[in-house]
């Protein structure tokens, strides 16, 4: 018999591949529990209610990302510039497109007062901020905090501007398309 971790961690895999093929929106209950080959009952024996089901499955997706970010870190922190030369090609890439889709379907609803993707988005918009701290070099702490936060801006005004159909303008400011 599988024990329940191992069975709410095969369901949080086969969710997360769901949210990322069929996006946000289509992440209701049934649905879900459908993807599952379980009843929307027997989701919920494993979570409390669907808002905790839907942050585990965002937190899964946001680990798989920052594995996949962690593959290409520097071994010591680089230049800010040297830092998205490295990074941005692996968000940008066409394999990784459909954990932006989910990051911006995320920010959409936080901007219209989702409390729970306000919530997730923020935990992972401040692990994002984390790992371009640990990776972007600086003279001092300060320093090392504004350009973290430059380098999170600018990842995700590219991520932006490819979802908008501005390519041209992606490939001007040196990410690939």
């Amino acid at each position: 018999m599988i024990a329940a971790r191992d069975r709410r961690d095969a369901i949080l895999e086969t969710l997360a591949d769901f949210v990322l093929q069929h996006g946000l929106d289509a992440a209701q209950l049934r649905a879900m529990a459908r993807a599952c080959g379980t009843s929307d009952r027997m989701l919920l024996y494993y979570f409390p209610d669907k808002a905790s089901l839907l942050a585990a499955v965002l937190e899964r997706i946001a680990g798989r990302i920052t594995e996949m970010m962690n593959a290409v870190a520097p071994p010591h922190p680089l230049p800010p510039d040297r830092l998205r030369a490295r990074l941005v090609p692996l968000l940008l890439d066409p394999a990784q497109w459909p954990y932006m889709r989910v990051w911006l379907a995320i920010a959409s609803r936080a901007a219209h007062g989702d409390p729970l993707c306000r919530t997730v988005g923020e935990q992972l918009g401040r692990g994002f901020l984390a790992w371009g701290r640990a990776h972007v070099d600086a003279s001092d702490e300060a320093e090392r905090d504004r350009e973290a936060g430059k380098f999170l801006a600018l990842i995700e005004g590219l991520v932006l501007l490819k979802a908008l159909g501005l390519d041209d303008v992606v490939e001007g400011v040196g990410g690939p398309v």
